[in-house]
């Protein structure tokens, strides 16, 4: 996250100040999810220890600090809808559109992660499948919006390269989000201890690599795609 967060900054010269934005908010995205995986590593460390007795199996003990796994929802409070905003921006839409998305995706993501962290923190089946059933009605509405709303717009970019990377970008997020639904119900299906904690914290953190840093080189791909089809424009004769 953090090697992403440099390098799109990087680039930003190298792109049209068209797409400086939404490339100055993919590395803010990732920056973000940098410093949450700092402190989520910072408090797995401080929540177990692991010792060796005598050169035979290591063993993994509670120290009795709390893990806190709140850190993860902080951030998906701030980088969701920075993620939405970031495609929308890139696409070049008309103003009034771009508000508009910006305004509906950003909020109905905020919501989704706002409505599924009571659940993650129950130990109850049922108040967890109840709060995951309220959080997937934005989460339904981002999806469909991604999937079959900006279909439209996509065709619209200014060359096949800019289109196909677009489509990339949407089905992608579409993609790596639908994980997160399915690793929240890991804790609702009967596991629990270890193991529903190892799948959880992985599953959870491939989902970030893919909807952020992966997604964001697809942004940038996208910026400078455009920009060159931009600037081949401008050096045509008249």
């Amino acid at each position: 996250m953090g090697s992403a967060t440099i390098f799109f900054w990087l680039q930003l010269p190298n792109v049209t100040k068209n797409y400086r934005t939404a490339l100055t908010i993919t590395g803010i995205v990732t920056l973000i999810a940098t410093y949450h995986y700092i402190r989520i590593f910072n408090s797995w460390s401080e929540a177990f220890t692991v010792a060796s007795k005598d050169g035979g199996d290591y063993t993994v003990q509670l120290t009795g600090a709390p893990f806190n796994d709140g850190y993860r929802y902080v951030d998906w409070l701030l980088t969701v809808p920075l993620l939405l905003i970031e495609l929308i921006l890139v696409m070049k839409l008309p103003q009034a559109e771009t508000v508009s998305l910006s305004w509906k995706l950003g909020l109905a993501s905020a919501l989704m992660v706002a409505l599924g962290y009571p659940g993650e923190i129950q130990e109850d089946l049922s108040v967890r499948w109840f709060w995951w059933c309220l959080s997937m009605i934005p989460f339904c509405y981002v999806v469909f919006t991604l999937a079959v709303g900006l279909a439209e717009a996509t065709s619209k970019q200014p060359s096949p390269a800019a289109a196909s990377l677009a489509s990339a970008a949407r089905y992608l997020t579409v993609l790596s989000w639908c994980t997160y639904p399915f690793v929240y119900m890991v804790k609702s299906v009967g596991l629990a201890g270890p193991a529903a904690t190892m799948y959880e914290q992985v599953g959870y953190s491939l989902a970030d690599v893919l909807a952020k840093a992966v997604f964001g080189a697809l942004i940038w791909a996208i910026a400078a795609e455009k920009s060159a089809v931009e600037e081949s424009g401008k050096l045509l004769p008249n």
